[in-house]
């Protein structure tokens, strides 16, 4: 493949694993922090850190995505939405005692539970080096030639894609596999689930009182408290109070910027929205809308997990005095994505 950019992006990590490298900092997930994940794996304890994926409910959190929708398949004879409770006996062969159900989704892939893909956010940036910016994703990939869409069979085997992302789809991440050693910081523990910006001294501060260490290659967590009342509403949510609940990182914060550069970690993950607060930068002139996607999805390539259910986990670790354990989290393996549901697992 031709190189995409002349020039980086100061501070990224374009390149840095080859001029086609679609993983980012996925790529520091090695044998060896797989295996330091498992040497965390002490009760043989296993947390499911998916919400339902029909949560938080309606749209209240964004208007773009709606629950998923549930419905029968076709029939043999092609006829919609009827394969469902089907008494074969009654309605295939009279010799026949089964009984069969098959469904359809449709899915918003950025609902619920979810990784946001290096194809979710980019920026205006001259990567060509012309002295004019133009819209490029991580490691120069670029919109309309490596991330088509909208237009009809963008993927272009005929099935009706309408959008599909040829390079930095979330598959490559499937393909890895995404296990490693997980780090959890206790946010919700030491300041309340209260809507408030959580710069780095707060963050070193708990850190510190709970002797949570973060060493490259860890996928780091943030408990919040945000998931636990999403839980709560069931799938009522009040549309005023899901907008101000919990903690987020100070995007504003330039050494919470800097923390997640030279710390290394491999991938930033959330029980709340956005792990940042959404349009609240006081950023002046051209500027991004959610400076830590910017530095995470565009330069970095670290992938961000929003709206994870931590609370049983973080009551678990708190309880036995740990902070790190196995993190298994792959997406789903659906080419072409920009984000996609999970059901991660933590193993204590």
């Amino acid at each position: 493949m031709t190189k995409r950019w002349k020039q980086r992006p100061p501070g990224s990590t374009w390149g840095d694993w080859g001029e086609d490298d679609e993983l980012g900092r996925i790529n520091l997930l090695t044998p060896e922090k797989v295996l330091q994940g498992v040497r965390e794996v002490e009760a043989g304890v296993s947390f499911s850190l998916s919400l339902p994926l029909d949560h938080p409910g309606g749209t209240a959190l964004n208007q773009r995505r709606y629950p998923p929708i549930l419905r029968p398949t076709e029939d043999l004879a092609h006829k919609q939405d009827v394969f469902y409770n089907v008494v074969a006996s009654e309605q295939i062969d009279p010799s026949l005692i089964d009984v069969w159900s098959d469904d359809v989704v449709t899915l918003w892939l950025q609902y619920s539970t979810q990784w946001d893909s290096l194809a979710h956010q980019g920026a205006e940036f001259d990567a060509d080096g012309d002295g004019v910016a133009e819209p490029v994703y991580y490691n120069g990939f670029r919109p309309g030639e490596h991330l088509v869409g909208p237009e009809e069979d963008a993927k272009g085997d005929g099935s009706g894609s309408l959008s599909f992302a040829r390079n930095l789809g979330l598959e490559k991440m499937a393909e890895h596999g995404v296990q490693g050693r997980g780090v959890l910081i206790d946010i919700a523990h030491h300041l309340g689930t209260g809507y408030q910006p959580v710069g780095f001294k707060q963050l070193q501060d708990i850190m510190t009182a709970d002797n949570v260490v973060v060493e490259p290659g860890d996928m780091v967590l943030l408990h919040t408290g945000f998931a636990t009342q999403i839980l709560a509403w069931d799938k009522n949510p009040d549309p005023v109070a899901i907008h101000q609940t919990a903690a987020y990182l100070d995007a504003d914060d330039p050494e919470i910027l800097d923390w997640i550069t030279n710390s290394q970690l491999s991938a930033l993950i959330s029980d709340n929205y956005a792990v940042e607060g959404v349009g609240v930068t006081k950023a002046e002139g051209p500027h991004t809308l959610l400076p830590i996607h910017h530095l995470c999805l565009f330069k970095l390539g670290v992938p961000l997990g929003e709206l994870w259910y931590l609370h049983d986990l973080a009551a678990w670790l708190r309880e036995h005095n740990r902070s790190r354990f196995l993190l298994t989290a792959p997406p789903l393996n659906l080419p072409g994505t920009q984000g996609s549901p999970l059901t991660p697992v933590a193993t204590v």
